[in-house]
């Protein structure tokens, strides 16, 4: 990778971070919830130490660092480094330029919506650049190494940990409002992240069969697989073609069937992609 593209790369993850960072300062630490991250676990620990939502999280993540680089290596890149210690830092320069904030929305509730949204949007920017941000996925992978946890399961049982750590700071209402923003938060971010990264395995029977496979394979520039089917009712025999697209290529490749032979018979199935079972997984943005 040349500086350009270091520094293009090192934009877009500053990008991904501010927006995170506002989420967190604009809507998560005004209704004191304590959402599934490191951020939410560091408002519940503003209650009891003289020290910043910012100033925290970024002692936090810096532990977190450590005993990650200890307990898995060197996986932790610098894109992890990076991200780990803007976030607190984006933090920080909100506290100081808006001292007296209270909340944008008047209302914690609402508050924590807003907060699942934007931090979505920064996370998918993350996920696209296969970054991570530190934080709760160290600890998740942390439990997945040493007790074989998966990693999503991991994630959830990290999350609401640290939503019912609220209980020590606040009333029921707020703990109850962690819970169900941390349930939340993880259903919005599959959405946002993982559900975009589905891929289709599409199955077509049709009479041209060769103009569908050569604009799969030279259109699309995907692969393809063709199969002998028999149909049950004439026990005619036929080729069956089937190949996995994204969704921008399933939509082009409906379309040119839908041009070719209206009366093609297709089946789509929803595929998940096995990079994400792998240790290199990106994960999501706390």
């Amino acid at each position: 990778m040349n500086a350009k593209s270091i520094i293009k790369e090192m934009l877009i993850l500053t990008v991904a971070i501010i927006i995170i960072g506002a989420g967190v300062f604009f809507f998560l630490m005004p209704s004191h919830a304590a959402v599934s991250s490191i951020s939410g676990f560091a408002i519940v620990l503003n209650n009891f130490l003289p020290f910043s939502v910012s100033e925290i999280t970024m002692v936090l993540n810096v532990i977190l660092l450590i005993i990650g680089f200890i307990t898995c290596g060197t996986e932790f890149g610098y894109k992890t480094v990076y991200t780990s210690i803007l976030l607190p830092l984006t933090i920080g320069f909100f506290e100081k330029l808006l001292p007296d904030y209270t909340s944008l929305t008047g209302d914690a509730t609402l508050d924590v919506v807003c907060y699942i949204f934007v931090v979505s949007i920064g996370s998918a920017i993350l996920f696209n650049r296969n970054a991570s941000s530190g934080g709760l996925d160290i600890v998740a992978k942390i439990l997945n190494k040493y007790l074989r946890i998966d990693l999503g399961k991991a994630m959830s049982i990290s999350g609401m940990c640290i939503a019912l750590s609220s209980a020590l700071a606040y009333d029921s209402k707020t703990v109850i409002l962690s819970v169900l923003g941390t349930y939340l938060n993880g259903m919005v971010l599959d959405h946002f992240i993982f559900d975009q990264k589905l891929k289709r395995r599409v199955c077509i029977v049709s009479p041209f069969e060769s103009q569908i496979r050569d604009y799969i394979l030279n259109e699309l520039h995907s692969g393809a697989s063709v199969y002998k089917v028999t149909g049950a009712y004439r026990m005619e025999e036929h080729d069956e073609i089937i190949t996995i697209v994204d969704k921008g290529e399933f939509q082009k490749l409906m379309a040119f069937i839908d041009k070719v032979d209206p009366k093609a018979f297709v089946t789509v199935y929803k595929v998940s992609d096995m990079q994400y079972q792998s240790k290199n997984m990106p994960e999501r943005i706390f």
